[in-house]
C-alpha cells in the first residue's frame, strides 16, 4: 500500500537522502448536482450546476504529504474498485456524504440485473486486512436525512467503531456547538478549543472503541479497530454546512485532518 517518493526529491525539490513513503488514499463522496427552476412572472427555465465541497480539505491533505484519489459520488458507478487488489493499493478509504446506495445499486445490477461484487463487503474485507475507512458525518452518511445514507443496515455497521440510529440522525445545531475532548489522545492534545460547528449525526461508540470527542453524551470522533484494520468515525462534516466557516478557517483545521487520516495507517 502507498507510494514512494524517489530519493533525493522532497516537497518543493528539497533533496534528501530517504525514499519517502506517501500514504495514499481514496476520498470517496462530497460531490452534488443542484437542479433548479426559476419563475420569472409567467415564464420559467431551468438550470443545472455541479458542486464539490471538499475541495479546500483534499488540497489541505495533499499539503500534509497524503497522496489524494479523489471520486466523486456520482462517479462510483464506474471508478470504485472491483477488486480487493484493486482496494490494497490505497492506505486508507474516506466516505464522506455519500449514501450506501450509490455503491449497492450500481448500474450493472440496477438497470441489467447483473450479478457483480458488492462493493461494501469489499471495503469491510479490506479493512479487515488492513486497510483504515473513515467515515465524515453529513445528510448522506451514517444514516442521514430521513434515514436514507442507510449505512446502519449494511455490512459497514459491523466496520465503523460507533453504533449508529435506525432512523434519520441529524442534530442541527444552528446556534453551533464545539466538541469537548472525551479523553487524552494524539489526535485531539493540543488543539485547544474547538470551533463551533452546525450539526452532525447522532452516534455512541461500541464497546472496546474510543470516544474522543463529544457533545451531550453523543460521540463526536470515535477510533476503533476491525480485524487488522484501523477505523474512525468523524459525525460532523468536513465542510459546510455542518462544517461552519468558523471550524474551515480553524489554525488547525489541516493538522486534524491530517493527523486522523494518517492514524489509519
Amino acid at each position: 500500500m502507498g507510494s514512494r517518493r524517489p530519493a533525493g526529491v522532497g516537497p518543493g525539490g528539497i533533496k534528501n537522502t530517504e525514499v519517502l513513503e506517501l500514504m495514499k488514499i481514496l476520498f470517496v463522496g462530497e460531490s452534488w448536482v443542484v437542479h433548479m427552476i426559476h419563475t420569472k412572472g409567467y415564464d420559467s427555465f431551468t438550470s443545472t450546476k455541479y458542486e464539490e465541497g471538499a475541495t479546500y480539505l483534499l488540497s489541505c491533505l495533499r499539503q500534509e504529504g497524503i497522496d489524494v484519489t479523489y471520486m466523486p459520488a456520482h462517479e462510483v458507478q464506474v471508478r470504485f474498485p472491483q477488486s480487493l487488489e484493486e482496494l490494497k493499493t490505497y492506505d486508507a478509504i474516506v466516505l464522506s456524504d455519500v449514501g450506501a446506495n450509490t455503491f449497492l445499486l450500481q448500474n450493472p445490477t440496477f438497470y441489467q440485473m447483473q450479478i457483480i461484487p458488492n462493493a461494501l463487503e469489499l471495503v469491510k474485507q479490506y479493512v479487515a486486512e488492513g486497510g483504515g475507512l473513515l467515515m465524515v458525518g453529513g445528510y448522506l452518511t451514517f444514516m442521514g436525512i430521513e434515514g436514507k445514507a442507510n449505512y446502519r443496515n449494511t455490512i459497514l455497521a459491523d466496520v465503523l467503531p460507533v453504533v449508529m440510529m435506525d432512523k434519520d440522525d441529524r442534530v442541527e445545531m444552528p446556534s453551533g456547538f464545539s466538541p469537548v475532548v472525551s479523553q487524552p489522545h494524539p489526535l485531539v492534545n493540543d488543539l485547544g478549543e474547538w470551533p463551533r460547528l452546525l450539526g452532525y449525526n447522532k452516534l455512541s461508540a461500541k464497546p472496546g472503541a474510543e470516544e474522543l470527542l463529544s457533545h451531550e453524551g453523543d460521540a463526536i470522533l470515535t477510533v476503533g479497530t476491525y480485524g487488522q484494520g484501523k477505523t474512525a468515525a468523524f459525525a460532523s462534516d468536513c465542510s459546510p454546512h455542518w462544517g461552519s466557516l468558523e471550524f474551515m478557517n480553524w489554525e488547525h483545521y489541516s493538522a486534524f485532518w491530517s493527523k486522523l487520516i494518517k492514524y489509519l495507517k
